[in-house]
């Protein structure tokens, strides 16, 4: 370019280059491709994490054998997936899993079909989806380094029972109330993170109904808890028209809507489910709960010994530390609770009702800890805020968090997967009866359609219960078309050593002398002629809803 001439447009007198008229040593990242580029990567692990820890969990699961209980369930999803939607004929328990376990069976049967696997696959996936719905509450408002050492205290506290082998089926065995965790939490998580909009109030008032569907804990539980949070804070705020309000009067709403949807539904002829039989306790007999309800709290949180535990008495110690974390996370959050946020209030009078509703019933049981289930991941939520601060300064205080948050999480979860696979006693059973053509048969309720699902419905065994002479359908999820005449034929009766249930001498006072009896393992067949069915009679409905 020559003296006193001007440079053209365009041209770059620096003999750069140039992109939106800088030049490229001064032109500046593009942050909308590092934002995605994160969301890619967080996205990334997100799915990678879940998958890794389904495996885990369903390792896990197959340490527990599928009792009849839970193949009910899976022989109710097989139904579902076969088109019978609304599941016409069957008598179930008092709480259906309709809308939430039921489905994800009726996904892995697609997958694996009417087996075991089928049931194992559930129960992982169900505990994963708690997990993560956890996993998301407890994360929320927190930044950087703190959400993976959250991540990792919610997965340690979600690990602690499983380190208890007579515990592992409270979390990954049949549906017993632990997946209705997951409608607690999708429903604290949209009160406390979504903003308010026109569709927020409609869709927790869906989600409500739904869960009430699958499970009464969600009426007797969540609604009163969401509503008497809302009006705490309406009071608080000294104003009506709130979010809170809008919020309080759709899960109010969510209990009318229910009983609508289930009147339409037993109008076309869906499912009857037994009523819940659970009733006040006499004042004199709270002192009694009350030391069954902190073993049922100690056994929810692997606080307990047990003998052949895979980390022994490190994992007692273990199941102690998560439970003194979630009693901090609880004391935080009554004692700050006017600054608390709507999550932490949710969660805090979600533990307190459950425990309080448990101690003051007829529900303590040894054996019954799953009654309180919503207490464990909701303390494992309290446990990562009270453990784990929003934000975590300085490089060597984030290495020293994510190191003991992930060995928290990982440790037990190795040892817990480290347990070997539950024996399958029907195995025999079920082969010696396939050899002799014998397909369609009578048991007890243990035996009955546990045998069926190991089966794969090759074999069908259906529950039974003998009073006198009389032999009568069990009334406890059964399907009445089971034991139509003129739709089956049962030609055998199994029996079980040391089966108190039903024993041989009731069989041969209901039926009378078999045709011929067969000895295999620990299991007595007796085989008649003629189609049992038609001697089986059915005893008048327990109370229905």
């Amino acid at each position: 370019m020559r003296a006193g001439e001007r440079p053209a447009v365009g041209a770059d007198p620096a003999g750069t280059q140039q992109l939106g008229g800088e030049p490229a040593q001064f032109r500046r990242p593009d942050r909308s491709r590092t934002a995605t580029s994160r969301r890619l990567w967080a996205a990334s692990a997100w799915i990678v994490g879940c998958i890794a820890f389904f495996v885990i969990f369903l390792r896990i699961s197959l340490s527990s054998a599928v009792n009849s209980d839970g193949a009910n369930n899976a022989l109710q999803a097989w139904d579902l997936l076969h088109g019978h939607v609304l599941l016409h004929g069957w008598l179930i328990g008092d709480a259906t899993y309709y809308t939430f376990e039921l489905p994800v069976l009726a996904l892995s049967e697609l997958l694996f079909g009417p087996r075991d696997l089928a049931s194992h696959a559930a129960s992982a996936l169900t505990y994963g989806i708690v997990t993560v719905c956890a996993v998301a509450l407890a994360m929320a408002i927190s930044r950087g380094p703190a959400r993976l050492a959250r991540c990792g205290v919610v997965i340690a506290v979600l690990a602690a029972p499983l380190l208890v082998p007579s515990n592992v089926w409270i979390a990954l065995g049949a549906p017993d109330h632990i997946g209705t965790s997951a409608f607690l939490l999708v429903s604290f998580l949209l009160i406390d993170r979504v903003p308010p909009a026109r569709y927020t109030a409609p869709l927790l008032c869906v989600i409500l109904c739904a869960g009430q569907i699958s499970d009464a804990i969600v009426r007797y539980i969540a609604v009163p808890v969401i509503v008497l949070v809302c009006a705490y804070r309406v009071l608080a705020a000294r104003k009506i028209r709130t979010a809170e309000a809008v919020i309080g009067l759709a899960a109010i709403a969510s209990v009318p809507l229910e009983t609508a949807v289930r009147a339409v539904m037993r109008h076309f002829g869906a499912y009857l489910m037994v009523a819940p039989q659970v009733h006040l306790a006499p004042p004199g007999q709270w002192p009694h709960n009350a030391t069954l309800t902190v073993h049922a709290i100690r056994e929810l949180f692997g606080a307990i010994a047990a003998p052949n535990a895979p980390l022994g008495v490190a994992g007692t110690v273990f199941g102690f530390i998560c439970l003194c974390a979630a009693l901090a996370g609880l004391a935080r959050v009554i004692v700050t609770w006017r600054s608390a946020g709507r999550a932490e209030q949710l969660l805090c009078v979600t533990i307190v009702a459950n425990v309080a509703a448990y101690e003051i019933t007829t529900m303590p049981r040894l054996s019954n800890p799953y009654e309180m289930a919503a207490v464990l991941p909701c303390g494992a939520v309290l446990a990562a805020r009270a453990v784990v601060p929003v934000g975590i300064a300085g490089p060597l205080r984030t290495r020293i968090a994510l190191a003991v948050a992930g060995v928290a999480a990982l440790l037990p979860l190795a040892g817990a997967a480290s347990m070997p696979p539950a024996a399958k006693p029907g195995g025999t059973l079920i082969t010696w009866l396939e050899q002799h053509h014998l397909s369609y048969g009578l048991a007890s309720y243990w035996n009955g359609s546990a045998v069926t699902e190991q089966a794969g419905n090759k074999v069908a065994l259906r529950t039974i219960e003998v009073q006198g002479r009389q032999a009568m359908m069990y009334n406890w999820e059964t399907n009445t078309f089971w034991f139509a005449p003129s739709r089956n034929s049962a030609s055998f009766v199994v029996v079980q050593y040391g089966d108190p249930t039903l024993t041989a001498a009731q069989v041969l006072r209901a039926f009378g002398n078999p045709a011929s009896v067969h000895r295999v393992a620990d299991w007595e067949i007796l085989v008649y002629r003629g189609n049992l069915l038609r001697r089986v009679t059915r005893p008048p409905l327990p109370p229905t809803q």
